[in-house]
């Protein structure tokens, strides 16, 4: 498969070049992992705390900072689209959806969880892409342990094991 991710920067990055390598090599190893049999595009847009607060508060009600955000643009079910998907002929692929990343915050928490940037980045971008593709924590317990292995297994793939 052909799969676009284009990451996009509106904040000073350090290793932006390195930064945007690992966000698109994590979404091609989900995309990958999941069998998504179809040519597949994610922007991704790397912000400050303030505009993904504001984002935040605008499309989720909660006025407060996040690590990411994900806005799909078909509805999938644990992998599985729900309605039929369609190729952007501009692009020649099916937008899967936008994923907001809060870089300070996710070198922060990698901080306070004792691992590297790379390993909470990677994170983030695998959580968000699996929110593009219909799995959700959320639900209940289930769904919980399913994403969350989904999860563990990307990053192990990734080498971005926990320290």
């Amino acid at each position: 498969m052909n799969h676009l991710i284009r990451v996009t920067a509106e904040v000073e990055l350090p290793h932006e070049d390195e930064v945007r390598a690992l966000i698109t090599r994590c979404a091609q190893q989900v995309l990958q992992s999941e069998g998504v049999d179809f040519d597949a595009f994610i922007d991704v847009t790397i912000v400050d705390g303030q505009t993904i607060r504001q984002m935040n508060a605008e499309y989720r009600g909660k006025d407060t900072v996040t690590d990411v955000l994900s806005f799909p643009m078909y509805e999938f079910w644990n992998g599985v689209p729900q309605e039929e998907l369609e190729y952007d002929p501009e692009i020649d692929k099916v937008m899967l959806g936008d994923m907001i990343l809060n870089y300070d915050r996710a070198v922060e928490q990698a901080a306070d969880f004792g691992h590297s940037p790379e390993r909470e980045c990677g994170f983030l971008t695998v959580h968000s892409v699996l929110h593009l593709l219909g799995y959700d924590h959320e639900r209940d317990e289930a769904d919980r342990k399913r994403m969350r292995g989904k999860e563990e297994d990307n990053l192990t793939a990734l080498g971005l094991v926990r320290a």
